[in-house]
């Protein structure tokens, strides 16, 4: 049985596919408790702020595409609701 949470899945599989220079992820599940997608016990919505050399050259669109491809399997688990992302370079962030 896997005792990880999702914020620590998460912050795992984003620093594995990204080695940030900086890694902040919010479970802003409660604010959303009533709302569509909302589960009793949380771990629905999320909010992400990664820095990485990894989004160097790459457009917002493409930068989000890259962190849900990383996410997938926990994206298609059909957990994840709602994921904010703000994506920064070392320069940006």
């Amino acid at each position: 049985m896997n005792l990880e949470t999702r914020k620590a899945r998460l912050h795992r599989i984003l620093t594995e596919s990204f080695a940030p220079a900086g890694l902040e992820i919010e479970d802003e599940s409660a604010r959303h408790a009533g709302h569509a997608g909302a589960r009793p016990g949380g771990e629905t919505h999320y909010r992400v702020k990664i820095v990485s050399t990894a989004f160097e050259g790459q457009n917002r669109v493409a930068r989000h595409r890259a962190v849900y491809a990383a996410l997938a399997g926990e994206m298609q688990e059909g957990g994840i609701h709602a994921l904010a992302l703000e994506t920064l370079t070392p320069e940006e962030g």
